[in-house]
């Protein structure tokens, strides 16, 4: 039978594929220390050791299928819940640094438009007033030319100067006179050069009032384009800030909802295992309830059976490899130190399975963690009672009650139970205790 009894100082919750690298890696210092230089019987001393650590390891592999369905269901949900929250946070943290990045860019973005934008305002300031003075130059320049047309017209109206001032000299009664005719005449003259002057001067004014006005358009245009187009880049960046944003508190989001996945993948992992124990502990009940009365039945039994070598008594009950040999180890789900009770054949699923020996059926039934199991008794054996067992099948073709003879096909491999892959579970039981059945196969 397989138990897992409690052993203090034996719990391990190491998983398998730690023990899988460290017999691996024993099993190559062994290989390693096999030198050329080495004696024959170190040789073979090592090979053995090689072969039993290779033995471990495919051990161990088996291992990892003693748990139910259930249980190795809850185990790789938990595993890809933290798995799953390992990666929620990697990209929490990423989410939260893009978002970082994308706000400190908009920030700069959002500084750099309000200076764009104030510049803007000063361009279109510095445009107002130009027009404006453009206008005051042109209105400066209406009324000059508004003067000068009028004195033009006074001059065409009085006269030349220059012929009032031959006239005045000609009248000059004394000198007296004639100097105040040509005084007269002077003023005249350079009052006229003065309204020519002052027009020139307000027409370059507004000649140069336009270039400003010109000039100030180009400016505020200019502006206003890169304002604009500094815009799109805005709004862009707070587009993109917006999104960081938005993957962030989805990645929390997914954070908070795998945390809670994995919770729930704990808490249904637990039930599983509590419920595998319970199965464990109700199959131990029952096993010892088959052994007591094996040990009634032997003890009832006066006859001397077998008596011989053990080795060969029993037949091999299927032709296939061994895949996890009988013996004590660290269960891997549960952690307890206990007892692969049996031989493990690596079958297809419908192979038959043939009876070991002579014998009689003695129970038969389904186990939540054997599967379907039969028991054959095949008599006395060098004074022991022994049984053997068949587990994880998929049907039997024999029934309680029933004798077998040797080779006998009593029923078909299958993966029954807690089990994850076709193959037979054989059992040999001495006085209702379980041996290594390879010491009488």
């Amino acid at each position: 039978m397989r138990s897992f009894p409690s052993a203090a100082g034996r719990r391990t919750t190491a998983p398998v594929a730690l023990l899988l690298t460290l017999l691996t890696a024993l099993v190559c210092a062994v290989a390693a220390y096999a030198g050329p230089l080495a004696h024959a019987d170190e040789k073979d001393d090592l090979e053995k050791q090689k072969d039993q650590v290779q033995s471990q390891i495919e051990q161990a592999q088996h291992d990892a299928e003693e748990a139910s369905k259930a249980v190795d269901a809850a185990e790789k949900a938990l595993a890809q819940a933290e798995s799953d929250l390992v990666t929620a946070q990697g990209r929490l943290g990423t989410a939260q640094d893009a978002a970082a990045a994308a706000t400190a860019q908009l920030t700069q973005a959002e500084a750099l438009d309000a200076q764009m934008q104030a510049s803007l305002v000063a361009a279109q300031a510095a445009l107002t007033q130009a027009k404006a003075e453009l206008a005051a130059g042109q209105d400066a320049l209406t009324a000059q030319q508004a003067k000068v047309k009028q004195t033009v017209v006074d001059i065409y109206q009085q006269g030349s100067p220059q012929l009032m001032a031959i006239t005045g000299y000609l009248s000059a009664q004394t000198p007296a006179d004639l100097t105040r005719k040509l005084e007269y005449a002077d003023n005249v003259i350079h009052d006229q050069g003065t309204l020519f002057a002052q027009l020139h001067e307000a027409e370059v004014a507004l000649s140069a009032k336009k270039d400003a006005v010109k000039a100030a358009e180009v400016t505020a245009a200019g502006q206003a384009d890169e304002a604009a187009q500094h815009l799109v880049t805005v709004q862009e960046l707070k587009a993109d800030a917006d999104a960081a944003a938005a993957a962030a508190y989805a990645a929390q989001e997914q954070v908070t909802v795998t945390v809670a996945a994995r919770e729930k993948a704990q808490r249904k992992a637990e039930r599983a295992r509590k419920a595998d124990l319970a199965e464990l502990e109700a199959l131990k009940k029952q096993e010892e309830r088959i052994k007591q009365r094996i040990i009634a039945a032997a003890a009832a039994d006066t006859s001397t059976g077998y008596v011989g070598a053990d080795d060969g008594f029993l037949l091999p009950p299927v032709t296939g490899p061994v895949t996890s040999p009988f013996g004590y180890r660290i269960h891997p789900i549960y952690g307890y130190w206990g007892l692969h009770d049996g031989t493990d054949f690596g079958v297809s699923c419908g192979e038959g399975m043939r009876a070991a020996a002579d014998g009689k059926v003695i129970e038969r039934y389904y186990s939540a963690v054997y599967g379907n199991r039969l028991y054959v008794s095949v008599g006395k054996v060098n004074g022991h009672a022994l049984t053997v067992v068949y587990n994880h099948a998929t049907s039997y073709t024999v029934d309680v009650g029933d004798s077998v003879k040797r080779g006998q096909v009593v029923g078909y491999v299958g993966s029954t139970g807690w089990s994850t892959g076709c193959h037979l579970h054989f059992t040999v039981l001495q006085d209702g205790t379980a041996v290594d059945p390879m010491g009488y196969l």
